[in-house]
């Protein structure tokens, strides 16, 4: 249950089984598929010395070269394949599709393979992007695959990706999965019947074999949690998606204050980068620590008895050293990133807007939340889309509240010089994740035993106040697995289908020896992967093994893009 190994396997198979000097041709979207897996000093090692895009058609002919094309199986990519093989550029051809070919697109190739170039053609199975080992998605993005038609509607196309993507994700893992879906969610039950389809049309490919492990997909809806998506995340990999952006395991840093060129995008990956492995799930207190550690330890190499106290001493002491920057380009990779986001997080004031998020997201407290938000609102130092993050976690909060004060805070939000249509993002996260739409109580406040529970809950101790949130999947997961309210969660993912004896939830020894398949329609957070990292090592002793995914990635600038177009009033 390995999304990074799987596609690992299937990237090792195209480079070993080709023996000999060899192309790599990749499109559009193999291209950061095999990308956030690899590296290009792994390609070499297997022979592969050049890598190109089966678009480009400016190639140079080198027919003593074998070439391999990893492509998916669309109308644009079978196109390319058909005009490269009218006009060879290579000695002979493997083919390899990403996911299930039509019999019409075999058809197209054999048609046009005049030369007889073609030695092989072969399904693989890595339609997925695996950002961790415990998180893959499919990629979706607004300009090309928008995920709404209208309201809580499927996009036909982005319907269809999401098929395609998860039932790769399932052949690579070698499971065909009992399916649960959310009952409120028509999205969530749509996915499961797709996905039920294929798995019964192409039986053959999805035949258990004896001994496989019990496996359960979960197909879950954003709907029922939009809160976990407005909050700043504090662990490392999280900060950098949410603060800078991070994008197939690369992240942009051009546009930040006197950069050098060799700085300009860096790659993070648990596989290749060893700090980072070790650093990505650490809260932004401890990442200062580590970091601090890691320069350190390299600093002793160099015999320097520079004083390192802060974030700016470290990066002092880097640039002071032109060969150890040499030496140390992951040192200073990381240097420069928490430097950064230690800038970010000073110039927006993030500590004292997330002390409030976290606040509203975790505790009920009416009136000393509304008094902090309306000072964060009227403060200039905040920036406008904090502002209305935290607006819209009141209003998510506070709903039902007769005396709530949401369209006052509008008011103020536009008397603070915030955009109309920033102002209506409020109106919009409630049409989409209100109340009305959700399945579950994520507050605690909606009956009084609840908020009872809630009350209680505030009282304990936290060890930092700018991580009290857990995700409601998280707690969901949790509590499956010890076997705790399990008649609730089977009365709120009934299985796809009736007759199924897939094992209860409602288990009192909790979950054993099952692999779970958690999928959320409308994107997931890298706060949730962690929490979902963390559970699999809890749980590693019950063999219960967890894997999330999802349409996309999400931060809080994403999650409100997505609903803008779709659930703008």
């Amino acid at each position: 249950m390995d999304a990074v190994k799987a596609i690992q396997y299937y990237t090792n198979r195209i480079v070993t089984d080709v023996t000999g000097m060899k192309v790599l041709l990749l499109d559009r979207e193999t291209t950061p598929i095999i990308s956030i897996v690899s590296t290009q000093s792994y390609l070499l090692s297997k022979e592969t010395y050049l890598v190109d895009k089966i678009e480009n058609t400016e190639r140079d002919k080198m027919r003593h070269l074998k070439c391999i094309c990893f492509v998916r199986p669309t109308e644009a990519s079978i196109q390319a394949l058909v005009d490269e093989l009218r006009a060879p550029k290579y000695g002979d051809y493997y083919i390899y599709f990403s996911n299930i070919l039509k019999k019409s697109m075999i058809e197209a190739l054999a048609e046009n393979d005049e030369y007889e170039v073609v030695r092989e053609v072969q399904e693989l199975y890595a339609d997925f992007y695996a950002a961790t080992p415990s998180l893959f998605h499919i990629g979706l993005e607004p300009s090309v695959h928008p995920l709404f038609a209208e309201a809580h509607s499927w996009n036909q196309g982005a319907l269809a990706r999401t098929v395609q993507g998860l039932g790769a994700l399932l052949l690579s893992l070698r499971k065909r999965p009992n399916i649960r879906y959310e009952r409120n969610s028509t999205m969530a039950q749509k996915l499961g019947q797709e996905l039920e389809y294929l798995m019964n049309h192409e039986s053959s490919l999805f035949a258990q074999k004896p001994g496989d492990s019990q496996a359960q997909l979960f197909i879950l809806d954003r709907k029922n949690d939009p809160v976990t998506p407005l909050l700043t995340q504090w662990t490392y990999h999280a900060l950098l998606h949410d603060l800078i952006g991070v994008a197939n395991g690369r992240v942009d840093l051009s546009n930040v204050p006197g950069i050098r060129p060799e700085l300009k995008e860096v790659m993070i990956s648990q596989d290749q980068d060893t700090f980072f492995k070790q650093s990505q799930y650490l809260n932004f207190g401890d990442l200062g620590a580590s970091i601090k550690e890691y320069v350190e330890s390299y600093q002793s190499k160099t015999q320097s008895h520079h004083q390192i106290e802060s974030i700016s001493d470290m990066k002092r002491f880097v640039e002071a050293y032109p060969e150890f920057r040499k030496l140390s380009g992951n040192v200073t990779k990381h240097v420069t990133l928490v430097g950064e986001l230690s800038r970010i997080v000073a110039e927006r004031s993030l500590l004292s807007v997330s002390e409030l998020e976290q606040s509203l997201a975790c505790n009920e407290q009416h009136n000393s939340d509304l008094k902090a938000l309306r000072a964060l609102v009227a403060d200039p130092k905040i920036a406008a889309e904090n502002k209305v993050r935290c607006v819209a976690l009141y209003a998510l909060r506070y709903e039902r509240l007769q005396n709530n004060a949401t369209d006052e805070l509008k008011r103020l939000l536009t008397s603070s010089g915030v955009d109309a249509d920033q102002v209506g993002m409020v109106d919009v996260v409630l049409r989409y994740g209100g109340a009305h739409e959700r399945q579950s109580d994520i507050f605690q406040n909606e009956n009084l035993f609840s908020r009872g529970r809630n009350m209680f809950k505030g009282l304990q101790g936290v060890e930092n106040v700018y991580t009290q949130h857990t995700p409601a999947l998280a707690e969901m997961l949790d509590q499956m697995i010890r076997g705790k309210q399990g008649l609730h969660w089977q009365e709120r993912l009934p299985n796809l289908d009736p007759k199924a004896r897939p094992p209860l939830l409602g288990n009192e020894n909790g979950i054993q020896n099952q692999d779970i398949v958690v999928f959320v329609v409308g994107g997931v957070t890298l706060e949730e992967e962690a929490a979902v990292a963390r559970l699999n090592a809890k749980y590693g002793a019950q063999n219960v093994r967890l894997l999330l995914g999802s349409t996309s990635i999400h931060n809080s600038a994403s999650f409100l893009t997505d609903l803008s177009t779709t659930f703008f009033p």
